[in-house]
């Protein structure tokens, strides 16, 4: 079953998507408040797509069935990954993507977003997808299959932008495992856009105006 959506347009026929992922116990409601709050002057319109994860048990939480793009044993995110979570979720964010290709969006006109968990799926299934696209934007998160990334990803997105911005008060992902991730995506070849806020595990006005700025670079009328 496709993972169910929250579509918000910016104006009638669109020619570009952003699919925008929650992060760990939240869902698609998460972040669509802030499609308004995005300067997207001089961009074409632009079909926001927010997606709820399926509901799992967690271990990190004891067991409790939220919603996760993938199971967390441990405080540790990058020991005892959930790999077979992380492949299940990366298929279904395919789906999503082939879906709008399939709506008449070319995935050069496709941006993955995500927050926390949803960060981690976007640059996981972004690097990976085997069409280009527009560019990736990483909330709050970190790079998993960190190793096997360099074997895994694909030659059509080598090269990818990619937005990252986190928070210098980030209890949740630590700044350093985000800044792993940046250098690793760095000495591969992919041009990182960095940045940190004075914020915790959260969203910035700040960042929301960093995020609109890139997006219009992205994603040009």
């Amino acid at each position: 079953m496709p993972l169910e959506t929250i579509q918000l347009d910016t104006a009638p026929n669109p020619t570009a998507s952003v699919i925008w992922l929650h992060g760990l116990g939240a869902d698609g409601n998460d972040f669509v408040p802030i499609v308004n709050e995005l300067d997207l002057k001089g961009v074409a319109g632009i079909r926001f797509i927010f997606p709820h994860a399926e509901q799992i048990p967690v271990t990190l939480n004891g067991g409790y069935v939220m919603r996760a793009w993938y199971d967390i044993t441990g405080t540790d995110l990058t020991r005892r990954e959930d790999t077979a979570g992380l492949a299940k979720s990366q298929a279904a964010i395919e789906e999503l993507v082939a879906l709008e290709i399939k709506r008449g969006v070319p995935a050069a006109r496709i941006v993955l977003a995500g927050f926390s968990q949803g960060c981690a799926m976007t640059l996981l299934t972004g690097l990976r997808y085997p069409q280009r696209l527009a560019g990736l934007m990483g909330l709050s998160g970190y790079l998993p299959r960190a190793a096997q990334t360099i074997d895994e990803r694909s030659a059509a997105n080598i090269g990818l932008p990619i937005f990252m911005g986190h928070g210098l008060q980030d209890g949740v992902v630590t700044i350093d495992r985000a800044e792993a991730s940046r250098e690793l995506l760095t000495s591969l070849g992919y041009p990182v856009e960095w940045h940190a806020y004075r914020m915790p595990h959260s969203v910035c006005p700040e960042e929301i105006d960093d995020i609109g700025h890139w997006l219009r670079k992205v994603l040009p009328a």
